[in-house]
């Protein structure tokens, strides 16, 4: 399958982007970096050798996804895509829906793969039209009480048929703990609401309709060994959540979903060879990161604008929006992120943008093929809107056209501008794409000078509130 391409070609500018003298000068840095990663990192991991300075490495999610294609091929249902696909599909025709409970990286990748994978309508299809695929809600990623609350409504009311199947529901709870306030409060609700819904066959059901993805020890998997849950999916030593997509963290929704994992990992290792392989001016990790590098050192550009033409790729934005700000936002650097989609956001943000601070680089994410017929604007003996003469036109000319139209706007006003080119939207090229951001996310954070593995700040707010709540 073809890979994800990167243009660079809206930031090369004398005036207001970077100069390829300058790219040139920062390629011998990059080599070295590039060879860090895929040698020194794994090096060190592996011996336990690791450097106070690198410590946390969580550096794993590198090679994981060859780790796991492999161990599928060795051992098939005993290897953990095994067991994932055995759980997933044998649950397809005994529920309806999945509550995935969990907060950050344990559930914002899995949300990702959902919006850009699945009918935008997914959990209002009937389930014939799902394909007997469950209906899939996410929480635990809030203390929000009226959602959890409408979410707990929604779940009780099953599905939209009356088969026993319509009328039971199943937990995915992720947390490598088990001690995450956000994610352990709903799982007690949520597990104590399943547990009633069950009845008299709690005692049968209970522990297959629970599917925890935990570490090897911790209070979750003392939890899930109490019920007795069929299966326990671990979250990878070595792995941080926000790196955590292309584990059981992910792929367990993923699989519930029905999306291609095999694919998904496929793509994540397509992109490392391509990482490892392809020269620093043709490799799409090193220039994506240089060129971003550059316009924040050069050009002051502290925010990073992840402008998606695609509304299916919204929660990708908001995914990436926290692996850059956790990883390299330390020591009182990192870039700020920030997700549009558009043409929607350019009627409530482009003003600022375009003419406000210049502090901004936009980097556009475009998808080339669409999976649906193009919808054409079509001529109307009602011609009050005036859009007769532009009738032949579809919608994916008219955002080609919003999109280059955006660009120039942007660029006759100074400001730098890349796009990302998907070849279309599925598991393959969104695994290369997880990937990609990830690996540029380690190498931008080693050109910055910081640990881009690690959240010492989350943990700060974690112990306040616990203190706030009179705990020790």
């Amino acid at each position: 399958m073809s890979l994800l391409r990167f243009d660079a070609s809206g930031s090369i500018h004398p005036e207001f982007g970077i100069t390829q003298e300058q790219l040139d000068e920062l390629t011998p840095q990059l080599e070295a970096l590039r060879s860090e990663m895929v040698e020194i990192d794994r090096q060190q991991y592996d011996s336990g050798e690791i450097p106070s300075e690198k410590d946390p490495l969580d550096a794993r999610f590198f090679w994981l996804p060859e780790e796991q294609l492999a161990a599928y091929e060795r051992d098939r249902e005993q290897s953990e895509l095994g067991r994932i696909f055995k759980v997933a599909n044998g649950m397809h025709d005994e529920i309806d829906a999945v509550a995935v409970l969990g907060i950050g990286g344990s559930y914002m990748g899995a949300r990702a793969m959902m919006d850009a994978c699945c009918d935008p309508f997914h959990n209002e299809l009937s389930r014939g039209s799902r394909g007997s695929k469950p209906r899939v809600y996410f929480e635990g990623n809030n203390v929000d009480n009226d959602a959890s609350s409408a979410l707990l409504s929604r779940l009780a009311a099953g599905g939209y048929g009356e088969t026993a199947a319509e009328n039971r529901w199943a937990i995915v709870v992720i947390s490598k703990s088990g001690g995450t306030m956000e994610t352990a409060v709903a799982f007690r609700q949520f597990l104590a609401a399943l547990e009633c819904s069950l009845g008299a066959d709690a005692e049968k059901w209970l522990s297959r309709l629970v599917v925890p993805v935990t570490g090897e020890s911790g209070k979750l998997h003392d939890l899930a060994t109490e019920l007795g849950c069929s299966e326990i999916f671990n979250v990878p030593d070595g792995v941080g959540g926000r790196f955590s997509v292309l584990s059981a963290v992910g792929l367990m929704p993923a699989a519930f979903l029905g999306l291609d994992c095999m694919q998904l990992l496929e793509g994540a290792v397509a992109m490392n060879e391509h990482f490892k392989t392809a020269p620093v001016s043709e490799n799409v990790v090193l220039q994506y990161v240089a060129v971003n590098h550059l316009l924040h050192v050069h050009r002051q550009k502290t925010i990073r604008v992840m402008s998606v033409w695609s509304k299916a790729l919204e929660s990708v934005g908001l995914w990436y929006d926290q692996l850059l700000a956790e990883s390299n936002g330390k020591d009182g650097l990192g870039v700020t992120p920030l997700t549009t989609v558009n043409t929607r956001d350019l009627h409530s943000r482009h003003q600022q943008h375009q003419q406000g601070r210049n502090d901004k680089v936009f980097n556009n994410i475009i998808v080339e093929n669409y999976r649906s017929d193009h919808l054409g604007v079509g001529n109307s003996d009602r011609n009050q809107d005036t859009l007769n003469d532009i009738a032949d036109k579809t919608l994916p000319e008219i955002m080609s056209a919003a999109i280059q139209g955006t660009n120039d706007a942007l660029h006759e006003d100074g400001r730098p501008t890349t796009n990302l080119i998907l070849p279309s939207i599925n598991t393959h090229t969104l695994g290369q794409l997880f990937q990609m951001l990830m690996i540029a996310t380690v190498i931008e954070g080693r050109l910055l000078g910081v640990n881009p593995y690690g959240q010492p700040g989350v943990e700060q707010y974690k112990r306040n509130m616990n203190k706030n709540l009179g705990r020790g």
